[in-house]
């Protein structure tokens, strides 16, 4: 499963890079990933005037769009639209950060999926 990353490099900004979370058949069920630990979840809403500048992801956390949409800039100026259904792996939680903003002024809904500090991902 693609998952967008945004992470702070050695420079200080942050950058984009795609991780691919790994599934597994599970005979009937489909295909999941391993368990990744985490404290809980968040759900997150927004308006269509929301616009914040450079800032750090809080914690590592997986953002899963559930609702509208959010173009996430980095340090290089690149910028990435993240659509409903899309994840993204915030992990830039030193350095520059990222900016976001809200999509042709429309509301937005997320759901943060915190994850511990000693996990593991590709």
């Amino acid at each position: 499963m693609k998952v967008v990353r945004v992470y702070a490099g050695d420079d200080g900004e942050s950058h984009f890079e795609e991780v691919d979370i790994e599934v597994h058949p599970q005979g009937g069920i489909g295909r999941l990933s391993k368990l990744i630990n985490g404290p809980g979840v968040m759900f997150r809403e927004v308006d269509g005037d929301y616009d914040l500048d450079f800032h750090h992801a809080p914690r590592r956390q997986f953002v899963v769009n559930l609702r509208g949409a959010v173009d996430i800039t980095v340090g290089s100026g690149e910028t990435r639209r993240l659509q409903s259904g899309d994840i993204l792996l915030a992990e830039d939680t030193t350095g520059q950060g990222h900016k976001s903003r809200a999509v042709d002024g429309r509301p937005r809904t997320c759901l943060f999926v915190p994850i511990d500090e000693d996990v593991t991902l590709p």
